[in-house]
């Protein structure tokens, strides 16, 4: 069936900020949507509240409307394009693209009558089948009904039958409240007495205070399978993801392989079947769809876990690990077309009517932030807790996991072999039995250490296959051992590469040796990394795609063109204090390279976010932001240079390897960001300049911080160099804290110096944002933080424009900006933090890199600032060469957004260390505003140390 010519303009309902357990992956699908409806002259409107993300960009969207995401919202911007003659009228809302967010918001309309009033189409999802697959009991009674296997189970709205229910099935026992997103709510209860409480917590969690009480199938092997079916009931298989990690634990919180590794043929059959049994049950809909399956690992007996009749956290992965664009083809499937009238993305001479075959090993690794939430409970199960992810593409399945390691951002050179292994074997042994962020890394402590494999999985219920794959990375450690590194044979080297060891692993197995010389002895053996093209047919079909990873094998596959190119470093995977903000700026860094002429390259880890899109490119390379891979890439592109200063710290680490190999940074240069990075330089920059800074000192260990201190006087406000969203700094007012904080952090970060700043108690805090171009420095925007300092910028409210400074105090910011961008000779973008205190401006600190508070500026001026600023740094343009008009009437107001229900145990205490996972914006007219003057009030009430 052809589209539906009825459909001239769609509403696409975002996510809204990222909390734990709906991050960016929503604003990859929502954006690809977005530009596939486009594709199809469907003029596309956006409702989402998240400043932070590509998605609602205007390069994105033909209308963008940054509201609260509320019926009463949606209602506005229908009404509008009735009512607008400039506008079209809304004939259809897409809601699978936004995470369960959109889709009780669509529920909700519906139940108020508003899509019918307006005359508008539901289109990607059934509404029904939305109601089918998040109430509990309605999913239940439908698998038994199409006799797909389910976990014992009742449901229960109240105490009573909660406990009756627990009665009947038996301990251990799984509660899942119904319509939650990222398992909230949800627990396992393995005794009696542990019931009462778990069962209050689901029941509260669930907006319909209903639970579903299940038989637990903990040590299950857990699969998942993405699927998409047209209107003709076309249905196909995009992929199996198989759990490393057992039932028990959050999919979101798992280690997961694409494709399936140990699930035979027939059991992968019989689910197949299922899942497409399963998807046409739940409605009419044409769509993408994830469907989850426990299977017992003693008879391969399976059970449905749920389905999603959305895109989802699984669908990013899947669409970046097949290179098959799962939300595009949704999209269109949306808005009509079948399968077999879709062109296939990747070869363009097929159709979309084919099932991607893999001929390479996909790896994703979960990436927590425990360390912002002190006394969480660190141990993993139903309910997610990681921040973001990592994928990693290899030959082999030990490949991708050692790739995957290296890009998590946690000082890992690999799995394992790298010094920072646990050798207490009762710390070793009790995380093996309750699952952290670190549980993959004990395992291979624990073999290393001479723990036999079934004692392994005898604990951790993790399948055999897997725990011999990283059993035979230790055998290859001891056999390392047996040479020095002018004698390893050249096979074995090759081998060691292959098995994804990185050159620092080898260097540090050997001992005395460098990463360097490991580097110059491969290459002397002609051992060298090759590029693969992702290209989803096995090569069945020639690929179009420019697409990459990398591995040690015969044939190179990426041709570097003659092209002039520029490698866009990314900001790898999502933490506190690193977000989608960073990946908003890389996606305009490659869009301004394109535009000014150069071939732009992207190096990425991060399955979620649009920068890793392959159209987003002129070539994706998915590799770890690691030295080795990004140094190899550079070698074989020959760019003209790299920018670092859109990726966040992950980027900006590379520089000075980058600076000291001659290789071109593009922007400011590395000695001036390290001048602003080192807190000794910078002072020392500012006392020239003649501008005001907090008293300070370093110290290198405990005594020298307590003279320090004493001199600047308390209290004070302890960090680390070089860190990102306030990593490790906290606010100490005597001497015996100080000393406790100072060699927590030493033990944490080795080898760094201590800062220790005079806190300006009661200050306010402000910040700029500016262009440079060596010449001219524009003032993007000046924020004002509604908190007082102490309170970290990211956790802040803060206003656009400032609105109780003083003309002094502002015309102070100005002049200061412009004078460190200057004295930097800063060539781009530079973020500066002010604290007032008695109408005096000091500088807290400057970063000559993209910030969190650019795109939110941009958006709330619409003035494509980062696009601006990337183009200055390629040396295109000078400020001089744009208008610049900003659009606001009122002000802006950056709302942080935490996700502290994930942590219940965590005081909700705000200090110099970031703990919001996202972060909204909300337009007022005026101060006057109930809810500005409402935040006004309480501004100083979380402030802690």
């Amino acid at each position: 069936m052809p589209k539906d010519t009825s459909i001239r303009s769609v509403l696409i309902i975002g996510s809204g900020p990222i909390v734990i357990g709906q991050a960016c992956e929503f604003d990859y699908s929502g954006s690809q949507a977005a530009l596939s409806l486009k594709d199809e002259g469907i003029t596309v409107s956006i409702i989402n509240s998240n400043p932070a993300t590509i998605m609602t960009d205007k390069v994105i969207g033909d209308h963008v409307y940054l509201r609260p995401l509320s019926v009463d919202s949606i209602e506005v911007i229908l009404q509008e394009h009735i009512d607008s003659p400039d506008l079209p009228k809304i004939d259809a809302v897409l809601p699978t693209m936004g995470g369960q967010t959109a889709l009780n918001l669509c529920k909700e309309a519906e139940e108020r009558g508003v899509w019918e009033k307006y005359g508008v189409k539901v289109i990607g999802v059934d509404v029904d089948a939305i109601e089918k697959t998040e109430n509990r009991e309605a999913f239940r009674q439908l698998m038994v009904d199409i006799g797909v296997g389910v976990a014992q189970s009742k449901i229960a709205n109240s105490f009573l039958e909660g406990k009756e229910a627990a009665q009947e099935i038996g301990y251990p026992l799984v509660i899942r409240p119904s319509y939650t997103l990222g398992g909230s709510g949800g627990g396992f209860v393995h005794k009696k007495e542990e019931f009462d409480a778990a069962l209050k917590r689901g029941l509260e969690a669930s907006p319909t205070h209903e639970v579903l009480v299940e038989k637990a199938v903990l040590g299950w092997k857990e699969y998942e399978l993405e699927l998409l079916r047209d209107s003709n009931d076309n249905v196909i298989i995009i992929c199996s993801i198989e759990n490393f990690d057992p039932m028990g634990i959050h999919t979101g919180d798992s280690i997961t392989v694409a494709p399936a590794m140990t699930l035979s043929d027939r059991c992968y059959q019989d689910m197949r079947n299922q899942a497409i049994k399963m998807m046409r049950a739940i409605g009419n809909f044409a769509g993408g769809c994830n469907v989850q399956f426990s299977v017992n690992p003693a008879d391969d007996e399976i059970i449905a876990i749920e389905i999603n009749p959305r895109v989802s956290r699984s669908s990013a992965l899947a669409s970046k690990a097949t290179g098959y664009p799962i939300a595009k083809i949704a999209a269109k499937l949306a808005i009509g077309y079948n399968l077999d009238e879709i062109e296939n993305q990747i070869t363009k001479t097929t159709s979309a009517y084919f099932e991607p075959t893999l001929d390479y090993v996909i790896v994703k690794i979960p990436r927590w932030n425990f360390d912002k939430f002190k006394g969480a409970n660190k141990e993993l199960g139903l309910q997610m807790k990681s921040v973001g992810e990592v994928m990693a593409i290899g030959r082999t399945f030990i490949e991708a996991l050692q790739k995957a390691c290296q890009s998590l951002e946690i000082g890992r050179a690999g799995l394992g072999a790298d010094g920072r292994q646990n050798r207490n074997i009762n710390e070793i042994m009790d995380g093996l039995e309750h699952a952290s962020w670190n549980r993959l890394f004990l395992i291979k402590d624990a073999m290393t250490m001479g723990v036999p494999l079934e004692s392994i999985r005898k604990v951790t219920k993790i399948d055999k296959w897997f725990l011999n794959q990283i059993q035979e990375l230790v055998a290859l450690e001891v056999e390392l051992k047996r040479y020095s590194l002018n004698n390893i044979p050249q096979d074995f080297f090759f081998t060691l590469k292959q098995k994804g060891f990185s050159d620092t692993q080898i260097a540090w197995l050997l001992g005395n040796v460098t990463e360097d010389e490991v580097y110059d002895r491969r290459k002397a053996l002609g051992i060298n990394r090759v590029y693969k093209m992702v290209d989803t047919c096995a090569a069945e079909f020639p690929a179009q795609t420019p697409y990459y990873y990398s591995s040690f094998d015969e044939e190179n596959e990426s041709k570097p063109s003659d092209r002039k190119k520029i490698i866009v470093l990314g900001s790898g995977p999502n933490r506190i204090g690193q977000g989608i903000e960073f990946d908003y700026s890389c996606v305009h860094g490659l869009l301004a390279a394109k535009e000014s002429g150069f071939e732009a390259i992207m190096v990425n880890c991060n399955p979620e976010t649009v920068s890793t899109d392959f159209n987003m490119a002129d070539k994706l390379y998915f590799e770890p932001v690691f030295w080795e891979h990004v140094r190899e890439i550079i070698e074989l592109e020959k760019p003209e240079g790299v920018i670092v200063q859109l990726g966040g710290q992950t980027a900006l680490k590379m520089a000075e390897k980058l600076t000291e190999k001659g290789i071109k940074i593009i922007g400011t240069s590395f000695e001036n960001m390290d001048i602003a990075e080192d807190r000794g330089r910078f002072s020392d920059l500012l006392k020239e300049l003649n501008i005001p800074y907090p008293k300070y000192g370093v110290a290198e260990n405990a005594e020298e911080a307590i003279v320090v201190a004493n001199e600047v006087g308390y209290p004070v406000l302890v960090r680390p160099s070089y860190v990102l969203g306030g990593q490790g700094m906290s606010i100490v007012i005597n001497d015996e804290d100080l000393e406790k904080a100072v060699v927590k952090l030493l033990g944490d970060l080795p080898g760094n110096r201590v800062l220790i700043d005079h806190f300006l108690d009661r200050a306010e805090e402000a910040e700029s944002d500016s262009i440079s171009d060596g010449d001219d420095v524009h003032i993007v925007g000046m924020m004002e933080h509604i908190e007082p300092a102490g309170i970290h910028s990211g956790d802040s409210f803060a206003v656009l424009p400032t609105f109780s400074l003083s003309e002094k105090v502002t015309k102070a910011m100005e002049e200061y900006s412009v004078k460190i961008a200057k004295a930097l000779d800063v060539r781009g973008l530079l973020n500066i933090q002010f604290a007032i205190k008695d109408e005096k401006v000091y500088v807290i600190e400057a970063n000559p890199r993209a910030s969190r508070t650019v795109p939110f500026i941009a958006k709330a001026y619409d003035v494509p600032y980062i696009n601006i600023a990337a183009k200055i740094m390629l040396g295109v343009a000078k400020l001089k060469d744009f208008t610049i008009e900003r659009k606001l009437k009122g002000y802006a107001i950056k709302e942080p957004v935490f996700s502290y229900e994930k942590f219940p145990e965590v005081a909700k205490e705000l200090g110099p260390e970031m703990k919001s996972t996202g972060e909204a914006i909300r337009f007022i007219k005026d101060l006057e505003d109930p809810y500005f003057r409402k935040l006004y009030k309480d501004k100083s009430m979380y402030l802690s140390k």
